[in-house]
């Protein structure tokens, strides 16, 4: 007889009071556990009202109930949904019961979507789009995080994964072949599919630093002389009191992070210290801190006064504004965060800026998918080399292919993965 997983439960929404707290059972013994608190099962995946005791028979609460039979769950067992009010001691009540109940234990941090991922109700890259999407703070994380959870990664992933499969079987039948005449050159079909395969692989490498930055944020690096009105600016951006602002120059010695939902889009701003010579050595660090943040940034948006120029060479989707529009008249592209005025317009055009980055965002969200795309087409590239040289180096591009093939296997978990899994699945709460 095989090994039978633990069954595990959990308050599978945020601890504290609320209208509604959902306790989830899952494994072998869920259908039971239920059946101790509330009696006869309802119907799979219909909600049933119930009077949940425990065992001595004290009523803990009225609870709507579901039971998802075993391949039809979240975690491919058997998991029973027990939904309460909202009550902290109501909450506890039922975790007890649960706890005094032979064969049951306390999930661990992420073990519901563990136990989703070895029972192949997910794959590793669908988990990670659960991550993201319990994460993520605005619509384009949303967005993204959604696409990965339905499958669009892996379900690509499988694409390529075929494709190579077909190319490899091609040369293997060649192989079995060798010493007798083959009807087709299966060359040409090969090549083809290998090259077909690292183009698109090329393409979502190439998407990947920007899919990063939508899960982690855009940063917007402010720059300018002292006593410009930097901070000013920033403060009008967050709509608070962020950074202190003076009349005095350098007050701003630290680069200044404030989070922000801009247009659906994360985006950090930084307002750093005034650039300026001075003999000063914490402005100094600050100064250093803050050219080291504006290089690294995706996008700079510099405040001169109005004649001058910025200190440093443009890129060519930097943004320039004359500071201190309260005090000029009728300057095109100026601005204050004083009065306001052209605020509105540097948000419009920071967003629309950020927006055409954004949408160089590919499928693959995070470093180590890149990196198993980059080996993939390591390996690609020299099949197709190799197996350009003839048939008889056939069987040394076959195996490049199998290499390529692992590489993308990665993506989804299937090999290499396991060193992975703890860390990944401490980030998740423990009822999830």
């Amino acid at each position: 007889m095989g090994f039978v997983p633990d069954t595990i439960f959990a308050l599978a929404t945020a601890p504290g009071k609320a209208g509604v707290a959902v306790v989830r059972v899952s494994g072998s013994r869920a259908a039971e556990a239920g059946k101790a608190l509330f009696g006869r099962l309802p119907e799979p995946r219909l909600a049933s009202l119930r009077v949940l005791k425990d065992q001595s028979g004290r009523r803990l609460d009225q609870a709507l109930v579901l039971f998802f039979p075993e391949k039809n769950s979240f975690t491919g067992e058997q998991v029973v949904e027990l939904h309460l009010h909202g009550s902290v001691a109501v909450v506890n009540a039922v975790l007890r019961a649960l706890s005094d109940t032979d064969g049951l234990r306390l999930a661990e941090p992420g073990e519901f979507t563990r136990r989703a991922l070895e029972n192949g109700c997910l794959d590793l890259a669908q988990v990670e789009g659960l991550a993201d999407l319990i994460e993520s703070e605005t619509e384009a994380q949303r967005q993204q995080a959604l696409r990965v959870l339905s499958g669009d990664l892996g379900n690509t992933a499988a694409g390529w994964r075929d494709r190579l499969i077909r190319a490899a079987a091609l040369i293997e039948v060649t192989i079995d072949f060798v010493d007798e005449e083959v009807p087709v050159d299966v060359t040409p079909e090969v090549l083809d599919l290998l090259l077909s395969v690292q183009s698109e692989l090329e393409k979502e490498i190439e998407g990947v630093d920007v899919a990063e930055r939508i899960r982690s944020g855009f940063e917007v690096a402010i720059l300018g002389a002292p006593n410009v009105g930097k901070s000013t600016l920033l403060n009008a951006l967050a709509g608070r009191e962020a950074a202190i602002t003076s009349e005095y120059a350098g007050t701003t010695r630290d680069v200044i992070e404030v989070r922000m939902d801009l247009n659906g889009l994360p985006v950090t701003l930084l307002d750093t210290a005034g650039i300026r010579e001075t003999d000063d050595f914490v402005e100094n660090i600050g100064i250093e801190r803050a050219l080291e943040r504006a290089k690294a940034a995706d996008l700079r948006v510099f405040l001169v006064e109005f004649g001058d120029t910025p200190e440093f060479d443009l890129l060519p989707e930097d943004i320039v504004r004359f500071a201190k529009a309260d005090t000029l008249a009728n300057v095109k592209g100026a601005i204050s965060g004083k009065s306001g005025e052209g605020v509105g317009d540097l948000i419009a055009e920071i967003a629309a800026k950020l927006s055409e980055k954004a949408g160089g965002s590919g499928i693959a969200t995070r470093e180590r998918h890149r990196v198993a795309m980059i080996k993939a087409v390591k390996a690609l590239t020299t099949a197709q080399e190799i197996i350009s040289l003839g048939v008889d180096h056939y069987e040394i591009g076959a195996e490049e292919i199998r290499t390529a093939i692992r590489s993308l296997d990665m993506i989804v978990g299937r090999v290499d993965v396991e060193n992975l899994l703890d860390e990944i699945f401490s980030s998740f709460c423990i009822g999830k």
